[in-house]
């Protein structure tokens, strides 16, 4: 690594510039910044997602910058999901925030209300006119950016076609959501005398696969009312006959024996061979192929596709992905936003493809359309839905109302009443900034 790098997985150490949560931050005045007469540090933190899957990326993105920058120092640390945001709130309130901050998609708005990102212009970085709009959504608000799409992904359906073989006699996964599941009746049969068998297995309070059925039959979590407020829609009937559907295929294909169960060991499921069919992100095949967390030897027998909805579409999926963002109280931000924009460069952006992770634009995501290994999300990400880009969702979130919800219908609580309930909660909370 370039002497400018200095990269470590210790936190603590790499507090080094400070950050607030003053609102209203400018953004730098140009791309036209000091170059080699540039001195002091850029404090940038990335998910561990990048050290595992584009350390390349990483390098070639620092060795520019060190070209470009050889008198800026590059303190690079990478961070796991589950710890970044008490880290990250803990740098805040310290005022030893990173320059550079990776934030998943569902964790900006928090954010961008407090007045802890810098405000940029979108003009600035490759291929903004061709964002991907659910994830550019995500850096927008009130018209004004705060952060740079850096990759994107959308679920899909991940199946053992040896299972569906052996079992419904067919290789692929019938894209009608009826023959899917006709074709998995006969696969939970050929595999009924297996413990704890799921052709489906779709755990209890996924609720990012609740609300996929509910945006399915037109309805949704929130809506943005004339008055100018949010407001809870879970009990609208369109929302109710949507989770009514999720209820109903959870009820009948989760045989784990525990609806409280989540998401997050699905791939292990699979891997394991106690699954026919999970929903999950693409990137969760590789969990169920590896080593400990999975079986190596179904590499050739798990397959993606498009996951089949009611109605005889797709499934709409949540748009997933991360976001790059500059601390309001940047000591070197214009420096900073330069980083951003090498990272998300037509260049990088491209390398990510090539290892079939979905870009942040258009222009370069469309090729993967018609990969084998990406086409079933690449064609999901335009029409993915998402959370409601409101004030208070992250508090809703961090509340679990929908995982509540879910949990108290699954315990003999009505979808009628339970959605009333998570929408009182919901009109509580989502108008006011966490």
């Amino acid at each position: 690594m370039k002497r400018q790098v200095l990269a470590t997985l210790s936190t603590a150490a790499l507090l080094a510039t400070a950050a607030g949560c003053t609102s209203g931050s400018s953004s730098p005045a140009s791309t036209d910044v000091e170059g080699k007469n540039a001195t002091g540090t850029v404090t940038v933190w990335l998910m561990d997602d990048a050290q595992k899957s584009w350390p390349d990326l990483v390098q070639q993105v620092n060795d520019e910058f060190a070209a470009k920058y050889p008198n800026v120092q590059i303190k690079l640390s990478y961070h796991k999901w589950e710890e970044k945001i008490s880290d990250l709130d803990a740098a805040f309130a310290s005022g030893q925030a990173p320059d550079v901050v990776e934030l998943g998609n569902t964790e900006t708005l928090k954010y961008i209300v407090n007045g802890s990102l810098l405000k940029l212009e979108r003009g600035t970085f490759d291929n903004s006119d061709n964002w991907i709009k659910g994830l550019a959504d995500t850096c927008t608000y009130k018209e004004t950016l705060y952060c740079v799409p850096y990759y994107t992904g959308a679920r899909v359906s991940i199946y053992n076609s040896k299972m569906l073989q052996d079992g419904a006699g067919i290789a692929e996964l019938p894209q009608n959501e009826d023959d899917m599941l006709a074709a998995l009746d006969k696969v939970a049969a050929k595999y009924k005398n297996s413990a704890n068998y799921s052709s489906l297995y779709l755990p209890g309070n996924y609720w990012y696969a609740a609300m996929s059925y509910v945006a399915a039959y037109g309805g949704s979590i929130a809506k943005f009312d004339a008055g100018g407020n949010w407001h809870g829609t879970l009990h609208e009937p369109k929302s109710q006959q949507g989770l009514q559907h999720f209820v109903d295929l959870v009820r009948k294909y989760n045989k784990s024996g525990d609806y409280k169960i989540n998401e997050s060991d699905q791939a292990k499921v699979l891997g394991h061979e106690k699954a026919g069919l999970i929903y999950a992100n693409g990137w969760e095949l590789g969990i169920a192929t590896a080593p400990i967390t999975g079986t190596p030897a179904l590499e050739g027998s798990l397959k993606i596709a498009a996951m089949p909805g009611p109605n005889g579409k797709p499934l709409p999926s949540f748009i997933g992905g991360s976001d790059l963002a500059v601390t309001a109280k940047s000591q070197n931000a214009k420096v900073a936003a330069d980083w951003v924009r090498m990272f998300t460069s037509t260049k990088s952006e491209q390398l990510l493809a090539d290892k079939d992770t979905l870009p942040n634009n258009l222009v370069q995501l469309a090729p993967l359309k018609n990969k084998p290994a990406t086409s079933a999300a690449a064609n999901a990400v335009q029409d993915a839905w998402f959370t409601p880009l409101a004030p208070g969702w992250g508090t809703i979130e961090k509340q679990n109302v929908l995982v509540n919800m879910l949990n108290a219908i699954f315990a003999g609580k009505s979808v009628d009443q339970a959605t009333k309930e998570a929408d009182a909660q919901i009109d509580e909370l989502i108008n006011n900034a966490g």
